[in-house]
């Protein structure tokens, strides 16, 4: 992004921003020189060596604790972000949750509380910034769904549903918020090296290697890269898309 001397600085708000993806996104914004608001739900030294990493990168940081499934969290969350810098023009919806299992063994609560985080939370964030974004007329959403929302998978069916959810919350505010120069896309992650994913065993790791044509697992930055490219002025006449990021392994 590059910028003159006196232009306004552009702010960037990520949920679920201190560890995986969310992490590589919001050092990704930073470099391009966006300020960083990141949520996390428990504070460690990640978010700590975040912030050391986006000011050293020359932008100014905010993180906030918040369970973006609760309303009112998601709604102090926007406060404190416009409280701290002067406007918001890029949201990534990151924040998410897994609790897997076949159907038979689902618990209501394990289906309610993935939903609540991975769908609920993008409403949420994007209830509450949606007003902002409009007096400004301008602003990207960038929400982070899955290929299990195009594809489903075994054991991942409140997964799969709350992604699916997200797909067309997507395509719907995209609708809805293009008159006001506010653009809303999806990018849609295959099997991306994370802590999640390592603790996988090998046998299962290779399983998966076979599914994906490039042969290696995404790596965060690959997402952040995209992510990027769609909060900028790269992509202004991009919006209501999925792009996926995965591989190959979706065609």
């Amino acid at each position: 992004m590059n910028r003159t001397g006196n232009e306004e600085k552009k702010v960037a708000l990520v949920t679920g921003g201190n560890r995986g993806i969310g992490r590589a996104i919001a050092i990704k914004l930073s470099e391009e020189g966006y300020d960083v608001a990141v949520t996390f739900r428990s504070h460690s030294e990640s978010v700590n060596e975040l912030e050391r990493i986006c000011r050293g990168n020359g932008s100014d940081f905010l993180a906030v604790r918040a369970d973006v499934s609760s309303f009112e969290q998601a709604k102090n969350l926007i406060s404190q972000v416009i409280e701290k810098f002067p406007r918001i023009d890029v949201l990534v919806n990151n924040a998410g949750i897994t609790k897997d299992n076949l159907m038979l063994r689902m618990s209501e609560a394990d289906f309610d509380s993935v939903i609540d985080t991975n769908l609920k939370g993008v409403f949420n964030c994007t209830k509450h910034i949606l007003r902002i974004m409009m007096k400004q007329k301008s602003g990207s959403i960038i929400n982070i769904a899955s290929v299990v929302g195009e594809v489903g998978n075994m054991g991942q069916s409140n997964y799969a549903a709350s992604k699916a959810g997200v797909i067309g919350f997507t395509k719907s505010i995209a609708k809805e918020a293009a008159p006001r120069n506010i653009r809303c896309n999806a990018v849609a992650p295959g099997f991306i090296a994370t802590d999640m994913t390592e603790i996988l065993p090998e046998t299962v790791q290779g399983e998966i290697l076979k599914t994906i044509p490039l042969g290696a697992w995404g790596k965060p930055e690959d997402v952040a890269k995209l992510v990027s490219f769609l909060a900028g002025e790269e992509s202004s006449y991009i919006t209501g898309q999925v792009i996926n990021v995965d591989g190959g392994m979706v065609m």
